[in-house]
């Protein structure tokens, strides 16, 4: 008991904030000859394994900064996943690789074992499970996830989910992971902005009871059998991505998950959305997303919306009806705000502050760390929207929607924050339901009917619409935007379409990296109770973000070009990373004696600008910034990283309060 008690200390304490301000390079591993795409601690944390494109995986005591085992994997392009089979003493470990291979290998005799070809395409992440014994999986670009079982008299591979019976031929797997708390459950990322997380029992039972049933192979077109049983799969997605999807594709902009992990506890769903920002999903308090535009009979009372049971169809203050917003009826009795404590109170004056120097992630995370000790303050998501909606980065106008919402909860005579729903569902290309929030707005407000931001903005709704209805490819035959398949060869099934429908949103949303170059790009969860986030970025840096506040406290660069690869050590404040360069780098907390902290970016301000700059440049310009070319004016079109400010704001919008 007294040992645990001390685990349980020590888990407990490994990482704190300066610890993690103290954060620095260690030491470097070097064996490999090229890019390491892949590293794997053991449970115990005494052992990182790595594999690289020389096809080769190397075994370390990183503790010692040794080299303890070294050998050919037998496969004949990069490898791009490496895993410790759980049970075997950490004797097995098993490779997957660009070559569609999978292979399994004994490192006491350090020999490949077993051999996997079934996968057509490059397989680009393997999955263990403790409570699986002899079982692990694995992800392939051929869309397909497979389960293997390595027990001696079988030793074979099945297909446990084929991703193309639901998107088409052209859908690629791209990673996977098993949540650490319930085996049972399975996350996929693959191309597209939806995460897939499936009931691994639930599917074996279903295939089961199809063999057994006598009519299993007997059924008509109609009577079709799903390959998922209902239940068996739950979608996630960052609201606002299916909509911009459309722009990202005519932008050659794409969108994949490249990377997926369960938070220690097994409750949050963390994914590095490739083309975006990093996601987590709260699997537990799980909220439909603000835009989804469903007809109303897809709202059965009771339903949870928005993480609030909703039973009248009113869902922080705001009615879903079929063709979107609407505000509550009638003129709302002010509900009294609480006034903030001083030392709130002065933190949100900062922030107003930073928000007219034009300072506006400054503003972000001042208000974001008051929110986070006054969460029912409506004032400071009013004033937080206010910043997004100045900053624009990718997402900005979304998070900006859900705090004008919270906003309007709190107090639902928020006028700011009515009118500024308004101006996020137009800019998120909502515009029949922006032009009915303003309708709606100037019946709440009629004071404000006319003043110059409601004029502006009611002519921007009315031109978008005029040119709407001028566009002979506008949508036809139902269905919101945000589901219909992109390209011809898409062929997205009616089974996808409702799983697709019934998706569930973000909690948090961290932004400063660049995920654009790489599909191989980690995100993980770091410290004894996953208070922080870690990801890599295409600048060569990586980013440390507080997980409840969602601000950046640190970026340390961490490789001459990319950072793909951030895996913490299971129970201390140490990091292993790695990317293109051909080393490992373990990262922990220095002597305060030690001053000069070379790979610190202190501007970190800047560097999160340039990497919005980079993520939404023209494709050819960012080869030629990867090749060494500085290119003045980047195209920053739609990032928001001008300062400038919008004519159209008029007296309900300018300032925070």
């Amino acid at each position: 008991v007294q040992e645990r008690g001390a685990l349980g200390f020590e888990r407990h304490y490994h990482v704190t904030d300066p610890f993690i301000r103290r954060l620095g390079l260690e030491a470097e591993l070097q064996g490999h000859s090229g890019c390491v795409n892949c590293l794997e601690w053991n449970e115990k944390g005494d052992l990182l394994a790595s594999g690289s494109d020389d096809q080769h995986t190397i075994v370390w005591d990183p503790l010692h900064h040794k080299k303890l085992l070294s050998m050919h994997t037998g496969h004949t392009a990069n490898i791009f996943s490496v895993k410790f089979l759980p049970h075997s003493g950490d004797r097995i470990l098993i490779t997957g690789a660009a070559d569609s291979k999978v292979h399994v290998h004994d490192l006491t005799v350090k020999e490949t074992i077993h051999m996997f070809g079934d996968h057509t395409n490059r397989v680009k992440r393997i999955a263990t499970a403790p409570m699986w014994p002899n079982t692990f999986w694995s992800a392939a670009e051929d869309g397909l996830i497979r389960q293997y079982d390595l027990r001696e008299n079988s030793k074979r591979s099945e297909v446990l989910i084929d991703l193309t019976e639901y998107c088409g031929q052209l859908v690629e797997a791209k990673c996977l992971t098993v949540n650490p708390q319930d085996n049972n459950y399975l996350a996929v990322g693959a191309s597209g902005p939806f995460v897939r997380l499936y009931d691994i029992r639930m599917i074996h039972n279903h295939r089961k009871s199809m063999k057994q049933s006598p009519s299993a192979g007997v059924h008509t077109f109609c009577d079709r059998q799903k390959p998922l049983p209902d239940g068996a799969a739950q979608y996630y997605v960052a609201g606002h991505l299916p909509v911009k999807l459309p722009d990202y594709n005519n932008r050659l902009r794409v969108l994949v998950a490249t990377y997926v992990t369960f938070s220690p506890d097994g409750t949050e769903l963390l994914v590095n959305m490739g083309g975006e920002q990093v996601y987590l999903f709260d699997l537990t308090y799980k909220q439909r997303p603000y835009t989804f535009l469903l007809p109303k009979k897809c709202h059965p009372s009771g339903e949870v919306q928005n993480g609030k049971t909703s039973t009248n169809g009113v869902s922080n203050g705001i009615h879903l009806h079929s063709n979107g917003f609407r505000l509550s009826e009638g003129r709302a009795h002010v509900s009294p705000q609480v006034e903030l404590p001083p030392y709130l109170e002065k933190i949100k004056q900062q922030a107003n502050e930073a928000f007219a120097c034009q300072l506006w992630t400054q503003a972000i995370q001042l208000y974001s760390k008051a929110v986070q000790k006054a969460p029912n303050n409506a004032m400071l998501y009013g004033n937080r929207a206010a910043a997004y909606m100045k900053r624009k980065w990718d997402g900005d106008h979304y998070d900006a929607l859900r705090d004008c919402l919270k906003a309007i909860s709190l107090n639902p005579c928020h006028l700011k924050a009515h009118f500024r729903l308004a101006r996020c569902l137009f800019e998120l290309k909502y515009v029949a339901e922006a032009l009915e929030c303003l309708d709606d707005f100037k019946g709440k407000f009629p004071e404000q009917a006319h003043s110059s931001a409601c004029d502006a903005l009611d002519r921007d709704i009315n031109a978008a619409l005029f040119s709407k209805n001028d566009n002979a490819e506008d949508k036809k035959g139902g269905g919101p935007i945000r589901l219909r398949a992109t390209g011809r060869k898409d062929s997205i099934s009616e089974d996808e379409m409702v799983l697709r429908e019934r998706s569930y949103d973000y909690k948090f949303r961290y932004c400063g990296h660049c995920n654009t170059t790489t599909d191989i790009k980690e995100a993980n969860f770091f410290g004894s109770n996953a208070q922080y986030i870690v990801s890599g970025s295409d600048d060569g840096s990586f980013f440390i973000w507080e997980k409840e506040t969602t601000n950046l406290v640190r970026v340390l660069q961490g490789d001459e070009s990319i950072v793909n690869c951030l895996q913490p050590h299971p129970s201390y404040c140490f990091l292993a990373t790695s990317g293109i360069d051909p080393v490992v780098r373990l990262w922990n907390p220095r002597p305060e004696s030690e001053t000069l902290n070379g790979r610190v970016v202190v501007d970190m301000e800047g560097a999160s600008q340039a990497n919005q700059r980079r993520m939404n440049a023209d494709p050819l310009e960012v080869m030629l910034l990867n090749m060494g070319y500085r290119i003045t004016g980047l195209s920053s079109g739609g990032t928001g990283v001008s300062d400038d400010e919008d004519s159209s704001e008029g007296q309900v919008q300018c300032r925070p309060s």
